[in-house]
């Protein structure tokens, strides 16, 4: 559910299909809603206003539609930027009833990941591997196998998890009352988890996947950490040739609705007639006129873009002094055919159990603290592991030499050799980390490749490349909720500064931006009805 947000260092290869006759835009036309950033957010609010009716225009800037959807080809092998695994797929559950009514889900390639195991958590001189589970009946019975004088922690931590989640309702496709609380909004995830257990190692294997949400100990609330693993629980899938599938599928069914999608079109400019926005303008010198516009961009950036003087001076000091989410670096391995075997599961590894909520610390010489792998299996030799994509925690501050370099498909730059060499650097360092889990494993290696937070940042404009929005504090759990309206009348935010990130979260953030326009009852209702029509079709 949760997506890892990295990206190539160099060119990529989009695997998002381009129109063969992209539709010429009469750039005096008037728009219904116009969408910037054509990342899960837009194009999930694209099909949902395309499906009422309305006459919907998408722009995006890069060579390749979808945002952390994206895939990119090295050495012949697809990777994915963000997608490495989704949850809440299966038939009936939240992600799946959302991608059924936009009509996406029963085209999509998934695989079902290890139902006793779909995470594995580790930690150096321990050679046990611990299971995250599917389903929670079975999430407690596999932990419990290991520490089975736990089994009340553990049932009562499942129970907890599946409580938070039921106080969002739409996160459970209900309109409901969205006054979450503050109990529940001031909870912290590790005073939870500490209360439950006094067995240190639980309490690290519990919080060990805590890479999905970039889990701060004196910070993140109990929810974000119930919505980031809850659906995994339910179901794990991974994405088979990557998770651009997705916006593929979107796209094409955005176009079959009529809908309008242009890229290399990046928007620089907000356009108002008096106080009333009216249109945006690109780098191409085209102009865009809506009623309504959306942005999908990270709102630091979409008020930089509309100019400060269009705002309070509180509201754009607030969004721009918000916390980001720190950001990443990985390293993307092509194996030699046949020489790793494929494991359905990731694992998420932290050097010992007291580190686990602190991995963000990290020093030069103790970096990497802790990592994801994650790995696809080659369809031409089953069994056995194509590549693998690892992930880290890394500070934008690393990236000060090379913050006023800019590159991507669309404007290709060289950041310099001393960019190369810092990258070659990291390399090693992570390497020599990797393999003490694992081994002879530059044996097996037949090209590696990284990516830095400045790829995150040029590719989707994120702030200092940040992994998942807005940092969640539950010392002051409001400020880093963003309502979907600005205070522009006509312009709304969408994407995953809202709330929540990830598949399941962005996707819910579209839902709440459109119910905006069309009204959230009215837009649940008509979610159910064709939910409904679809299930009787069947």
């Amino acid at each position: 559910m949760f997506v890892f947000l990295v990206f190539p260092e160099d060119s990529v290869l989009s695997l998002v299909s381009t129109h063969p006759l992209e539709k010429r835009i009469d750039l005096k036309e008037k728009f219904d809603v116009v969408i910037i950033g054509s990342g899960l957010g837009g194009l999930v609010a694209a099909n949902i206003l395309a499906k009422e009716g309305k006459k919907v225009c998408v722009l995006e800037k890069n060579n390749q539609f979808g945002g952390n959807l994206q895939t990119f080809v090295r050495d012949k092998n697809i990777f994915d930027t963000g997608v490495h695994y989704i949850g809440g797929l299966g038939k009936g559950q939240n992600l799946h009833q959302y991608f059924q009514y936009l009509d996406i889900m029963d085209d999509l390639k998934i695989v079902q990941m290890d139902v006793d195991a779909y995470d594995k958590i580790t930690f150096e001189n321990d050679p046990v591997a611990y299971p995250h589970a599917q389903g929670h009946e079975n999430f407690v019975i596999q932990l419990a196998k290991h520490f089975p004088e736990e089994i009340d922690a553990l049932q009562q931590y499942v129970e907890k998890i599946k409580e938070a989640c039921y106080q969002f309702p739409l996160y459970n496709l209900e309109a409901g009352d969205y006054s979450y609380g503050e109990a529940l909004l001031t909870l912290k995830a590790k005073d939870y988890i500490d209360s439950i257990t006094q067995n240190v190692k639980l309490r690290a294997i519990l919080a060990g996947s805590n890479l999905l949400y970039a889990g701060d100990p004196e910070k993140t609330p109990f929810y974000v950490h119930a919505l980031s693993v809850n659906s995994y629980m339910e179901s794990a899938w991974r994405c088979v040739k990557g998770g651009s599938q997705i916006a593929k599928l979107l796209v094409k069914k955005f176009r079959s609705l009529g809908g309008t999608i242009q890229k290399y079109q990046e928007v620089n400019r907000f356009n108002f007639e008096e106080d009333q926005l009216v249109s945006v303008s690109t780098t191409k010198n085209d102009t865009f006129y809506g009623d309504q516009f959306i942005s999908n961009v990270d709102p630091k950036l979409t008020l930089q873009i509309v100019g400060k003087e269009r705002f309070r001076k509180l509201y754009f000091k607030r969004i721009q002094s918000t916390e980001s989410v720190i950001s990443s670096f990985s390293i993307y391995i092509v194996f030699k055919p046949k020489t790793v075997p494929y494991n359905n599961h990731n694992y998420y590894h932290t050097k010992t159990t007291e580190k686990v909520w602190t991995t963000q610390e990290y020093d030069e010489a103790t970096w990497p603290e802790a990592y994801l792998i994650s790995m696809n299996e080659d369809t031409k030799n089953l069994g056995y592991a194509e590549n693998l994509t690892s992930i880290s925690y890394m500070r934008f501050e690393e990236m000060k030499p090379w913050t006023d370099t800019f590159n991507t498909v669309a404007i290709e730059n060289e950041r310099g050799e001393d960019y190369e060499a810092f990258k070659a650097r990291k390399i090693e360092a992570y390497l020599s980390e990797i393999e003490k889990k694992f081994p002879n494993l530059r044996s097996c290696i037949q090209s590696v490749h990284a990516s830095t937070p400045l790829s995150y940042r040029d590719y989707i404009g994120c702030h200092e490349g940040g992994m998942y929005g807005f940092v969640k504090d539950a010392e002051n759990p409001m400020k880093s909720f963003l309502s979907p309206r600005t205070r522009i009348p006509n312009l709304l935010f969408t994407g995953q500064g809202l709330n929540m990130h990830g598949v399941l979260g962005v996707t819910i953030s579209a839902v709440l931006t459109c119910g905006e326009l069309l009204g959230r009852d009215y837009l649940i209702a008509r979610i159910k009805e064709r939910l409904a029509a679809k299930e009787q079709s069947l």
